[in-house]
């Protein structure tokens, strides 16, 4: 008898849930729908295709001012970021040594022209006497040789004097050109030697007003890459300022890190505000394609309205359900989807949809210029489906929600206003 009671208890519970599974079933099918369309508003948009690298910005000349003789640094007359131009005098080496190097020079020289002219004098006596048969033909040919050798020591002990008097004028240290120091190497009472190389003392930028970006470019992209192309880069320092350049090179030389090959592209950078400065990290784009004019988003050339779309739009547009005949360049092809997918968008109209065939043009992945098809103005359609319609409740209908505010004062003010007339406990008898 138990049995029999439990079983049936299983049935009648299989029997409740099965009727709660149908009757959620039907009011979930029973809710109300709605046909939500997205369209977007056809405008001007520019479409552009882009590289990405980083770079260093440098200025577009650059000048190391070093020095050709040894010695001691005696003075300096610049400073780190001082305006300088060609001809002024940066510094001074130490001149006590090579002074001396002139004065032995020049005593060198003074002693060859002193035996040349002794051995010019011999060899034209020689030479009388050689032409009158009282000289041999050696004494003619040693004093010839003489003279010869002191003209030749002549000129030696000549470039040498020279060669020390340019010396001493490269104690002194000009600036080439105009510009600001960027780096001064050397201290006062420092010595450089330039025995082997030439020691670096100064660093010049020309003009800083004028930079140039050193951006390296991956393998993959320098095919995209090409002199004239529009350029726009950010530093760390103003992260807020979008600077703007100009391709100006591309350098064939790779460089290769860590198995990576990149290419040097030089970028022209105006600093006509002088924010930039030597050394600074820029991250690069370089604009290699773009494209203004009428855009559609990507996602519009992959819509096709299904069947019961066409059908709830056409009912709402008719009530007949009858809908004119479209143009044959603007029929629906919804037996083949790939045939207007790419080529083909939906234009809403008022409460009409229809296809519209384009031409496309250049695409950044997100957005596609149309070149023929849309106009400016025009809504072309994203997306239309049936979305289920929520029924919102007003607050008040909730008991366990609160009032609106300002109820419970009210309330509390008509209590007042009831004890002040006797109504309340406590109130004037």
């Amino acid at each position: 008898m138990k049995k029999k009671t439990r079983i049936w208890l299983i049935i009648v519970g299989i029997v409740i849930v099965a009727i709660a599974v149908f009757l959620i079933t039907k009011a979930s099918n029973s809710a109300k729908k709605e046909l939500v369309i997205r369209t977007h508003v056809v405008n001007e948009y520019t479409v552009e295709n882009t590289v990405t690298a980083t770079g260093t910005i440098e200025p577009v000349e650059t000048v190391e001012v070093g020095t050709q003789v040894s010695g001691k640094v005696e003075k300096i007359y610049v400073d780190f970021n001082d305006e300088v131009k060609k001809g002024d005098l940066l510094a001074e080496l130490d001149k006590l040594t090579l002074n001396q190097n002139v004065s032995r020079a020049k005593a060198s020289l003074t002693s060859a022209e002193s035996q040349l002219n002794y051995a010019k004098l011999t060899y034209e006596r020689t030479k009388q006497l050689y032409e009158s048969n009282a000289a041999t033909l050696a004494a003619y040919q040693e004093a010839q040789n003489s003279y010869t050798q002191a003209q030749m020591s002549k000129k030696n002990a000549q470039a040498a004097y020279d060669q020390a008097k340019v010396d001493l004028a490269y104690a002194e240290i000009y600036s080439p050109i105009d510009g600001i120091v960027l780096d001064r190497a050397v201290e006062v009472g420092q010595t450089v030697a330039a025995s082997f190389s030439t020691p670096t003392l100064f660093t010049l930028a020309n003009d800083l007003t004028k930079m140039q970006v050193e951006a390296d470019v991956d393998e993959a992209d320098i095919g995209q890459v090409k002199v004239g192309q529009r350029v726009t880069f950010t530093v760390d320092a103003y992260m807020d300022d979008v600077f703007g350049g100009t391709v100006n090179q591309i350098r064939m030389k790779p460089t290769t890190t860590s198995n990576v090959v990149t290419y040097t592209v030089i970028i022209d950078a105006p600093n006509p505000d002088q924010k930039l400065f030597p050394g600074m990290t820029a991250s690069v784009t370089i604009v290699t394609e773009e494209q203004t004019g009428l855009a559609v988003p990507a996602e519009a050339f992959n819509f096709t309205p299904d069947e019961q779309v066409l059908k709830a739009i056409r009912k709402a547009d008719k009530p007949d359900g009858q809908r004119p005949e479209l143009p044959q360049g603007e029929r629906p092809q919804m037996e083949d989807n790939t045939a207007t997918s790419h080529t083909t968008v939906w234009l809403k109209k008022g409460n009409d949809m229809m296809p519209r065939p384009v031409k496309v043009g250049m695409s950044d992945g997100a957005y596609k210029i149309i070149e023929q098809g849309v106009q400016a103005g025009d809504s072309v359609v994203l997306s239309a489906q049936y979305v289920v319609k929520e029924k919102t409740k007003k607050t008040g209908e909730n008991p366990f929600m609160p009032g609106p505010p300002g109820r419970n004062n009210k309330n509390n003010k008509n209590n007042n206003n009831n004890n002040k007339t006797g109504g309340g406990p406590g109130g004037p008898m």
